[in-house]
């Protein structure tokens, strides 16, 4: 990890190697953003994390709000107090903050308010791979695209000013390549960010009711209007290479955009390429002239043609005659997942007429003997992870057969062999609710399974709705005292904040207890005996029950004994082994292996949380603390 440090450098010119991420980070430093707010989810997480490292030397607050739509609401407050700020998040986030912001599009704002969606083609870590263009388009707000690291800064410093010219908040949306990749940034002057704002009542604007909103609506349109003026001027809108005979041009935007220009360039293709950096509200003009240019319109973008969609209709004005090409009716690129080099250069070749220069049929075979001999890896629980324990628990408590509805983050690998704990989910807290629907209709036990920082963000208002309709469910938390999944960023039960200060514990057991649950028992599920008791005790009770499975994530166990130097421990696998796998069979621990075909322990993964001891039937492992 770099010394974020750096980021402070008041060294204009400087030229520096950044995540697209740590890029915005720096633009926030630039521009100076008051209040940075968020709710970690990958391929955001790195913006607000950098942040977090250098708040409090920057002058700037930073928070881990409990979710999005709390994280935007600060921001958007602060903003109306004349402070500016950021709130960034990934792409299903903003579905969580939706409700706010499409109200704050009519309310605007007094001081820059920039939203970070950070969409996730090809789901790398995500449910769904939507498409945020198309809040831009529905809120009516202004939308910036970064192609690169560079541009992300840039466009962070950029919505800052359009922001407060249009009084709007403006969606930056970037991408997972744009978001993680490593690119040359080039700082510009630091701004110290101004805390200190003033809050002016302005009734007919804030307050949105009906009769207020009415007439906001229409401001709203009017704003849009001047919005479309700065797109037209916008340097992120331009033509950056002309077309000599005029048959081809080509528009793209985000990270689409570098792999049309490389895959023009391998086709050695004679193409105009007009590039989008601001794709909401589109600059007419510009892309009506573009078109007369040209015969044949190439569209690349990613994921849905919200380009495509816009540019055919401003075709029918401007150049009716013209061909557009992209993903509606023919599909020239595909819908879903990212695009790559190739995808965009097998495009254009169907549109040209073009021989491709590979022949990629060739990589392919040869990839496909290479793929035989390599062993699959799949995302899998750490060695030593508690989740492992509670799944364990849970499915020896139940025997395997109780419905286990399941939630989002690192506990969703539960549902792979040999746990097999997770039978679905929605998104974040839908484990709670989904739990009381399939309950009603089967009768089944039923355990929704959450984890901590998850219980937070979105399962209280449907535990409150089990403890209410009386849903007979029980809630399993899985407490590692962290938000593993996303980076260890904390939450309101670990006691810290963003600012690194020390706050009071808010803990899960209490909350429970608050919303009406009347059974709520805490177990360490390492204690294998005790927690299986707990847990089959819960599921007796007559009415929603909550189990919550504290122990710390095993990375944050690591981290702490090489710190403080502390003794480890080790487990062994002794000669009373008989073989039997039961070890293996039922936990899928990395750290247990087949070593000429017998069971032994990778004593470099493990870190002795001794739950193999637990489960083996004849005692054969054995766990010490060495030096």
């Amino acid at each position: 990890m770099p010394d974020l440090r750096l980021l402070l450098q008041d060294t204009p010119k400087k030229r520096a190697l950044l995540l697209g991420n740590e890029a915005i980070a720096r633009g926030i430093l630039e521009v100076g953003i008051g209040v940075v707010t968020t709710y970690p989810g990958t391929p955001a997480s790195e913006i607000a994390d950098s942040i977090s490292e250098i708040a409090a030397e920057a002058g700037v607050y930073m928070e881990y709000s409990i979710n999005e739509m709390v994280a935007v609401e600060i921001a958007a407050a602060a903003a109306n107090c004349g402070v500016r700020s950021l709130s960034a998040m990934k792409h299903v986030g903003l579905n969580v903050a939706a409700d706010a912001l499409m109200t704050l599009a009519y309310m605007g704002v007094k001081g820059g308010c920039t939203i970070v969606t950070a969409d996730d083609p090809e789901c790398y870590s995500s449910q769904n791979e939507q498409d945020n263009r198309f809040y831009a388009l529905l809120a009516n707000l202004p939308c910036l695209e970064p192609s690169n690291a560079q541009e992300a800064k840039d466009m962070t410093v950029s919505a800052v000013e359009i922001s407060e010219k249009l009084e709007l908040p403006v969606l930056l949306r970037t991408t997972t390549r744009v978001s993680h990749t490593r690119g040359p940034v080039t700082y510009g002057k630091l701004a110290k960010p101004n805390l200190k704002g003033e809050f002016v009542r302005d009734i007919k604007r804030m307050n949105l009711v009906p009769a207020n909103s009415r007439p906001m609506h229409t401001v709203l349109l009017r704003k849009v209007e001047k919005a479309k003026e700065i797109s037209e001027a916008s340097p992120y809108n331009t033509v950056v290479r002309e077309s000599k005979g005029g048959k081809f041009g080509v528009i793209s935007a985000s990270a689409a955009f570098n792999y049309a220009m490389e895959a023009i360039d391998m086709l050695s293709l004679d193409a105009g390429v007009l590039k989008l950096g601001m794709t909401h509200p589109l600059p007419e003009n510009l892309i009506g002239a573009f078109l007369r240019k040209h015969k044949k319109i190439v569209v690349v973008e990613e994921l849905e043609p919200y380009l495509e969609m816009q540019v055919k209709a401003i075709a029918k004005d401007y150049a009716p005659n013209v061909k557009i090409y992209g993903k509606i009716g023919k599909l020239y690129f595909p819908r879903d997942g990212e695009l790559s080099t190739r995808a965009v250069m097998i495009g254009l070749a169907k549109v040209t007429g073009r021989k491709l220069p590979i022949n990629f049929e060739e990589i392919d075979e040869k990839y496909a003997e290479v793929l035989k001999d390599l062993p699959r890896r799949p995302p899998i629980l750490c060695a030593g992870c508690p989740h492992r324990a509670s799944f364990y628990v849970i499915r020896k408590a139940t025997d395997g057969k109780a419905i286990y509805p399941n939630d989002i983050g690192c506990y969703a690998l539960g549902f792979a062999p040999p746990l097999s704990i997770g039978d679905g989910f929605l998104c974040m807290g839908s484990s709670v609710s989904m739990a009381q629907g399939i309950n009603k209709v089967t009768g089944r036990d039923t355990i929704g399974i959450i984890g901590d920082s998850t219980f937070f963000h979105a399962a209280i208002p449907g535990l409150i709705n089990a403890v209410y309709n009386n849903h007979k469910i029980t809630l399993a938390v899985l407490d590692n005292q962290t938000t593993a999944m996303t980076g260890h960023q904390p939450h309101p039960g670990t006691g810290v904040t963003g600012m690194g200060v020390p706050t009071e514990k808010v803990l899960i057991e209490k909350v429970a207890e608050g919303c009406g649950v009347k059974y709520v028992k805490v177990v360490d599920p390492f204690k294998v005996k005790e927690a299986t008791a707990v847990l089959k005790e819960a599921l007796q009770h007559p009415g929603p029950s909550v189990v919550v499975f504290r122990s710390p994530c095993a990375l944050m166990v690591v981290r702490d004994r090489r710190r403080k130097s502390a003794k480890i421990m080790v487990c062994k696998i002794t000669e009373e082994c008989t073989n039997c796998m039961a070890c293996i069979k039922l936990l899928g621990c990395p750290a247990l292996v087949l070593v000429d075909g017998k069971a032994s322990i990778n004593e470099a993964l493990c870190i002795g949380c001794g739950l193999c001891a637990s489960v083996c039937p004849y005692q054969a492992i054995k766990c010490e603390e060495v030096s």
